[in-house]
């Protein structure tokens, strides 16, 4: 079996650990350049640049920028290839796609005939509906509802608690508030806020 890294050894790095080990997958360490130690939940933790070929890696940074950055790096020469990692109390449900490189945490529910694109990030207890589509990098934070046949572009973040209504456009690196109720289509870049959600 491929070994498989975590890049970043933060916050969301442990939880896609738990995640990982929830699911029975067997973690190698972590690969961070600004490591907290030099051991993280007694897994070791390298820094990028010594990532050797043939192993497989999730990319677990909040920062969507960044993570894009990192995956298309990372990816991009030798054989190295992106996990999706799973916790097996989520919902993945029936004709919906994962890119590589996505992380759902526990208590996830993602509905029929979604799209997920590559390194897209659903926290605990967030949910998406039916026939939504996330593009790469986009980031759900907990407690989160993204309704039905929304889009949400490239790099968007959803704060935590925060609701997207019904058939919804987000624009790319936009950012939702955390409690904002998004009632109307936002342009890319934007950050919003409140009830209904407003420009800042």
């Amino acid at each position: 079996m491929t070994e498989l890294y975590i890049v970043g050894a933060g916050g969301f790095g442990r939880e896609t650990l738990d995640a990982c080990m929830a699911a029975g997958i067997e973690v190698a360490g972590f690969a961070d350049d600004a490591p907290p130690a030099d051991k993280v939940r007694g897994l070791p933790v390298v820094t990028v640049d010594a990532l050797v070929t043939g192993v497989a890696l999730v990319v677990a940074i909040a920062n969507p920028t960044v993570r894009r950055r990192l995956a298309e790096a990372l990816t991009a020469r030798d054989d190295r290839a992106l996990a999706t990692v799973v916790h097996p109390r989520a919902v993945i449900a029936p004709e919906t796609e994962l890119g590589p490189g996505c992380v759902v945490l526990a208590n996830a529910h993602v509905s029929s005939s979604c799209h997920l694109g590559g390194q897209v990030q659903i926290n605990y207890n967030a949910t998406v509906g039916h026939d939504a589509r996330l593009d790469d990098a986009v980031t759900v934070l907990p407690g989160a509802n993204i309704a039905g046949a929304t889009h949400l572009e490239a790099g968007v973040t959803v704060g935590s608690n925060a609701c997207v209504l019904q058939g919804l456009h987000i624009g790319a690196g936009t950012t939702v508030g955390a409690g904002a109720v998004v009632t109307r289509d936002v342009p890319p870049g934007a950050i919003v806020t409140g009830v209904p959600a407003r420009p800042r």
